[in-house]
C-alpha cells in the first residue's frame, strides 16, 4: 500500500495504524483523508487481524483537518464524505480498534479516537472540537460524542470549542485509560496485548453489535443480535473459551492466520 502520510504495519494478528506528519503535527490534509479511508477499506476487509493500534508519530495524535490547506481553499467538499466513509469502515470492523492519544486530539483528530472502541491518554492529552469556532460544523462529531458523554455536555464541547484534559476525559468518559506520559509508550503496548488476548470472535461481534445497530429499533436490533450469536457459539473461540472454564484458567485464542 503506498502511503505518503500514514503507515501500515501488519504485525502478527495485530495491525499497527500510525498517523505520519509529524511536523504537522499530524494535520489531515485531503490526501491523508484518502489514504486514511484507503487504511481503513484494507483494516475492514483483512480476513486474519483481530486488532488495530491507531497512534500518532511525534508529539501530537492529530489536530484535526489541515487548516493551511483549508484556508488556502484547497480542500474538496469530498473531504469530508471520504473521512466519514473512513471511520464507519472502523466502526464496522470486525477487529478491536484501540487509540493512543498523546499531545493534541483536536477535531477530526477527537473524531478518528470516537470512531475506535477503547481509548487511551496521556494525562497532559488535549482533546477537543475546535470547528465552531473556526466557522464550521465539527463533522459526525457531533453524533458520536454524545454517545459517549451525553447530550449537554457535548453540546458545551462542540459549540464552545473548550479543550479539556486527558484527565477531565477519563472522568467524563471520553476515553477509557489515562497514563503518565512518562510511561505511555509501555502502557500502550500492554494494553494491546490484553485486548489481543480478549479478541475473541464473541468480543468482535460484541463490538459490530454495538457499533453498527445501536439506532435500529429493539426488534430489529435482538434478530440482528440472535444472528451475531450464533456466529460467535459457533466458533473456535467458545468451544476453548468453555475449555478452559472447565480447566480452570484463561482462555488461549489462536490466530486467525491459522483459520483460513
Amino acid at each position: 500500500m503506498d502511503l505518503k502520510s500514514i503507515r501500515y504495519e501488519t504485525d502478527g494478528d495485530l495491525i499497527r495504524l500510525t498517523l505520519d506528519r509529524p511536523n504537522v503535527l499530524n494535520a489531515i490534509n485531503y490526501q491523508g483523508t484518502l489514504e486514511l479511508h484507503q487504511a481503513a477499506q484494507a483494516i475492514h476487509d483483512d480476513p486474519q487481524a483481530r486488532a488495530v493500534l491507531v497512534r500518532g508519530n511525534g508529539r501530537a495524535f492529530s489536530t484535526g483537518i489541515d487548516l493551511k490547506e483549508l484556508a488556502a481553499d484547497e480542500t474538496p467538499h469530498d473531504y469530508f464524505y471520504q473521512w466519514d466513509q473512513a471511520l464507519r469502515l472502523l466502526e464496522q470492523a470486525d477487529k478491536l480498534i484501540i487509540c493512543a492519544i498523546q499531545g493534541f486530539a483536536l477535531g477530526g483528530g477527537l473524531q478518528l479516537p470516537l470512531a475506535c472502541d477503547i481509548r487511551i491518554a496521556t494525562e497532559d492529552a488535549v482533546l477537543g472540537l475546535p470547528a465552531a469556532k473556526e466557522g464550521f460544523i465539527p463533522g459526525l462529531g457531533t453524533y458520536r460524542l454524545p454517545r459517549y458523554i451525553g447530550l449537554g455536555r457535548a453540546k458545551r464541547m462542540a459549540i464552545s470549542g473548550e479543550n479539556i484534559d486527558g484527565v477531565e476525559a477519563l472522568r467524563i468518559g471520553l476515553v477509557d485509560y489515562v497514563v503518565k506520559p512518562s510511561e505511555f509508550d509501555q502502557e500502550v503496548e500492554a494494553l494491546v496485548q490484553r485486548y489481543l488476548g480478549l479478541s475473541s470472535e464473541g468480543a468482535r461481534q460484541t463490538k459490530l453489535m454495538m457499533s453498527a445497530y445501536q439506532d435500529l429499533p429493539q426488534g430489529q436490533y435482538f434478530e440482528e443480535y440472535l444472528r451475531r450469536q450464533s456466529i460467535a457459539i459457533n466458533d473456535r473461540d467458545h468451544d476453548e473459551a468453555m475449555t478452559a472454564y472447565q480447566e480452570k484458567r484463561d482462555p488461549i485464542y489462536k490466530s486467525r492466520y491459522y483459520r483460513l
